[in-house]
Order: structure tokens, then C-alpha cells, then sequence
């Protein structure tokens, strides 16, 4: 019997990815590309309004074997990245960032 390829990539490096609520739609993993899935890449994509309500952000790497929710540490990274640069938290990080405060 023949086998088919994997698909699940073999990548030796820490991926994110970001979980958005829809509302009413329900919430879903984003869709991203691989060259975007790295620390700063998240950081960026979610400072410019990428995700309209962001819940939860995880943190994999599959040649490791691990997987991890790295939301507490992603959202003290936004405020702190909003504080250096002067700016204003955008609102879409709110809930994120103060559901983070809250544990």
C-alpha cells in the first residue's frame, strides 16, 4: 500500500498562531502564512488590526513536540511594544490584554 505525504510540515521552529472571535460566527484559528507565523510577525500582524477580536494565541513547535498558550505573555508584550512606541493599545487587543490582567 502506497503511502500519502504528511501534511503537517516539518518546520524546527516555534510557530504562532491566534485564535479570533467572529461573534456571532464563532471563533477559528487564522489562516497565515508560514513566513508569518513567528514571534514578531504575531506581534505586528495583531498592532495593525489584523484580527478583529483575538482570544487566545498559542505557541507550537512540532519537531518538539510541545504546544503552549502563550495569550499572557503575548498580551504584556502589546502593551509594553503600545507604551515604547507611544501609542494607544488598538481597540481590537482590549479584551485580549485585560482578560490576561485578570489571571
Amino acid at each position: 500500500m502506497r503511502e500519502s505525504p504528511s501534511i503537517v510540515p516539518v518546520m524546527d521552529q516555534d510557530v504562532y498562531l491566534v485564535l479570533d472571535d467572529f461573534g456571532a460566527m464563532g471563533c477559528a484559528w487564522r489562516e497565515t502564512n508560514v513566513e508569518d507565523t513567528g514571534l514578531e510577525a504575531v506581534i505586528e500582524d495583531l498592532l495593525e488590526g489584523q484580527y478583529s477580536n483575538p482570544v487566545r494565541i498559542i505557541r507550537f513547535n512540532l519537531a518538539e513536540g510541545w504546544v503552549r498558550d502563550v495569550s499572557e505573555e503575548i498580551a504584556q508584550k502589546l502593551s509594553q511594544r503600545c507604551a515604547d512606541r507611544g501609542g494607544e493599545l488598538p481597540y481590537s487587543l482590549h479584551q485580549l490584554v485585560e482578560q490576561a490582567a485578570r489571571r
